[in-house]
């Protein structure tokens, strides 16, 4: 991409969510997020694949639709309230509509359909992109209205969510398919305990980036898309295999490592909040997130190529540092300890 067009995508990525986490009035927001889709759209188009062509359409669609959703929502809500603030969310249609469009941009059940076709057609780097920075605005505006919106419609996304992201990525052999799967199964975590604790539903998106980071860093690093090349990827850098094995179990939630604390704190304010049964389900649908995490695991750092061949391995000795792996890979590792000064902040 040419310098000047990556530095003007940049920095109107960066304008449209800084309107959207700064504003409070229902157009602001509305132009914020179209700023952030127009922004996206040459970086996931600009390899000129055909594939990346298709997701970069897909992409302007969906979020078009969801856009326009917001923006009668708001329309309804401002023609019976006469206000534009998006605190004052009280007709039950726009309260509806406004669920549906968070959805949507987010990637939730059952909108769900167009993010792991867009990662698959985007480069690492852009696909770390759209897993976290871009669902920063739709997450902050559903911290906003939380108080406005249904809390059962909200679980039940949430669970079928998280359902469906596990079961969906226990057959994909695509990296990317499986980290898109993933973020729906983590949006599901997120959206579970929104209304109850919104800090700690920041907190989870904060950890959930940092974990992504790293593990899109470091499969960038070593050009891994799928899971043939991953098992071929230990003889290029295996202390960068071993931090991603690590990264992976903590991205899975295993103590004693830093995924593991999100999923504590909201298994443990549900309970609170006498939801002991929407806890427990969300606990056992992670399992399946568990089983294509250690499936990751044993692909990228236990295994040798299936096919034998007659010549040497050759080893690819590249003394190139990677301090920003290292750094992102030992806080998503080591984070955990911290808990009772995090627990504190509540």
């Amino acid at each position: 991409m040419n310098p000047h067009a990556k530095l003007i995508s940049s920095s109107s990525l960066a304008l449209g969510t800084t309107i959207v986490i700064t504003s409070n009035h229902w157009a602001m927001t509305w132009a914020g997020l179209e700023i952030n889709t127009l922004a996206i759209i040459p970086m996931i188009s600009k390899s000129h694949h055909p594939r990346a062509i298709e997701a970069s359409i897909k992409y302007f669609l969906v979020q078009a639709i969801a856009s326009a959703t917001i923006l009668l929502s708001s329309t309804i809500n401002a023609w019976s309230t006469g206000q534009w603030d998006i605190t004052q969310l009280t007709d039950h249609t726009s309260c509806l509509l406004l669920t549906t469009a968070i959805a949507m941009k987010l990637g939730l059940v059952p909108f769900h359909f167009w993010f792991p076709e867009v990662l698959q057609g985007s480069s690492l780097t852009t696909a770390l992109l759209l897993s976290t920075l871009i669902k920063l605005p739709p997450l902050t505006i559903l911290l906003i209205a939380s108080n406005s919106l249904n809390p059962a419609l909200l679980t039940t996304l949430a669970l079928i969510s998280t359902a469906l992201g596990g079961w969906m990525g226990l057959n994909q052999t695509q990296t990317r398919k499986i980290m898109a799967f993933s973020s729906i199964s983590h949006l599901g975590w997120m959206t579970l305990i929104v209304i109850y604790m919104p800090k700690l539903t920041m907190l989870t998106f904060c950890l959930y980036t940092l974990l992504t980071s790293s593990i899109f860093l470091t499969l960038n690093t070593s050009s891994v898309t799928k899971l043939s090349t991953m098992m071929t990827s230990w003889m290029k850098n295996p202390p960068l295999n071993a931090t991603l094995m690590l990264t992976l179990l903590s991205l899975a939630g295993l103590p004693p490592l830093t995924g593991f604390l999100p999923k504590w704190f909201i298994i443990q304010e549900l309970t609170k909040q006498e939801m002991t049964l929407a806890a427990l389900i969300a606990a056992l649908l992670s399992l399946l997130n568990l089983f294509f995490y250690l499936r990751l695991t044993y692909y990228s750092t236990i295994t040798l190529p299936p096919n034998t061949t007659s010549y040497m391995k050759h080893w690819y000795l590249n003394k190139t540092s990677f301090s920003s792996i290292a750094l992102l890979a030992s806080l998503s590792t080591l984070l955990l300890p911290i808990s009772p000064a995090i627990s504190a902040m509540f």
